[in-house]
This record gives C-alpha cells, structure tokens and sequence, in this order.
C-alpha cells in the first residue's frame, strides 16, 4: 500500500512500513512542512493514505470534504510504537482505508468511519 506519513509520525516508521511491503514516504524528507491541507493533497494527488497524529486532516476530510484516499490517524503511541501500529493497521484494515476510510487508532480501540 501506498502511504504517505506526516511530520509528527516517527521517522523510523518508513523504514519499517518498507520492510513490511508499503511504499513509504515521509514528510520529514520534505525540504519543509507545507502545512495540513498540502499534505493530504499531497498524499491524494499519489494515491497515498495519509497516516498522522493530528486530527487536522481529518477535519479537513469529513468537514470540508477534502478528497483522500484514507486516513489513519495514530493517537497516545509512543514514537517506539507507531510503526509496528501501523503495519498492524494496514495489514488488517487494508480494505476500508482504500475505500477512503478515515481510521483513529488508540492503544485497546480502533474506530472506522466509513466513506459517505
């Protein structure tokens, strides 16, 4: 799966989203951030889901129907966690975030909200 991961997702996260098999780009790579909305334009005009801390992107999605194609969103990981979180979620949930599923992942809960 194509994924695209912002600036507050840990580096180390692409290196082992590569070892499982994504194509992983970081934003971190970028020469500079350019804000929420270029992001998630960004990972949608190269078939990317966006993977993230903040909550921005999906308000940008479901408030001002921003297109994506998925979002997961990682909330209280620790920058040890994110990745093996990551490969978990897109291992398991691979279906509902190409169908441009918005996914909040938090330790003991995961929740999907379906494309309108």
């Amino acid at each position: 799966m194509k994924v695209l991961l912002d600036t507050c997702v840990a580096g180390e996260a692409k290196v082992e989203l590569a070892k499982a098999g994504h194509d992983a780009a970081w934003v971190g790579d970028w020469a500079r951030d350019p804000g929420d909305d270029a992001i998630l334009a960004a990972a949608y005009q190269e078939g990317r889901v966006l993977i993230t801390i903040d909550k921005d992107s999906g308000e940008l999605a479901v408030l001002r129907g921003a297109p994506h194609f998925g979002i997961l969103r990682l909330v209280n990981f620790r920058a040890s966690q994110q990745a093996s979180v990551c490969v978990a979620i897109l291992a398991g949930q691979a279906a509902e975030l190409m169908s441009g599923a918005i996914i909040t992942a938090e330790p003991g809960r995961v929740r999907i909200r379906l494309p309108l």
